[in-house]
């Protein structure tokens, strides 16, 4: 395995741990093993350094690959075409996929359903809003996940989850549904219920 081998099979690795965070809670969605989605919650402090990682390791590699060789006179058998993982198309396959990987969390949503809910005419005394706060939360993926898992519940009728809060807000009918139920919800998925208000 040559130099460029290894560069390349590192920059996949870090590109794909930058996004790990993001990547988990939709493969716990697909999968139906939600509980495993916040396990990897502890790799977004490091995010910055992985896709700067990444990026000097492609940046490295490209420059490797493209700068000339010296010609040296020999009567060496030189053998003139590399094999496809040390070609320039393999290069721009991983360059591509890294980028892919970086970008993720930004498009991660897109795995997840609209989870809209039709309105339904709800007497004022039963209906209740609530903010729980949430720990694990690290991408728009996760409000995507936790705002699914909510919605299976019964007389839910609006969920708004947002990572940056670290919260979600909930509406709901109290004849239908308890707080209790839906904090149970959002622990499921891995992430923790931290206070209700």
């Amino acid at each position: 395995m040559n130099k460029n081998t290894k560069l390349i099979g590192t920059s996949l690795l870090t590109a794909i741990a930058s996004s790990l965070c993001c990547i988990t809670p939709i493969l716990a969605f697909i999968f139906g093993a939600s509980g495993i989605a916040s396990t990897l919650s502890w790799l977004k402090p490091f995010r910055p350094y992985l896709v700067v990682f990444t990026i000097l390791i492609l940046s490295f590699t490209w420059y490797k690959k493209l700068k000339t060789k010296k010609e040296i006179n020999c009567n060496c058998n030189i053998n003139e075409n590399p094999s496809f993982f040390q070609s320039k198309i393999f290069l721009g396959i991983v360059t591509v996929f890294a980028i892919g990987m970086t970008i993720f969390p930004y498009f991660s949503s897109i795995f997840y359903s609209k989870s809209e809910k039709e309105i339904i005419v709800v007497d004022k005394t039963n209906m209740r809003t609530i903010k729980i706060d949430v720990k694990g939360m690290t991408c728009s993926s996760c409000e995507k996940h936790i705002n699914y898992a909510i919605n299976q519940l019964n007389g839910i009728l609006k969920v708004r989850s947002s990572y940056k809060n670290e919260n979600t807000e909930i509406q709901f009918n109290k004849s239908k549904t308890t707080v209790e139920e839906i904090k149970n919800a959002i622990n499921s998925t891995g992430y923790s219920v931290i206070n209700t208000k």
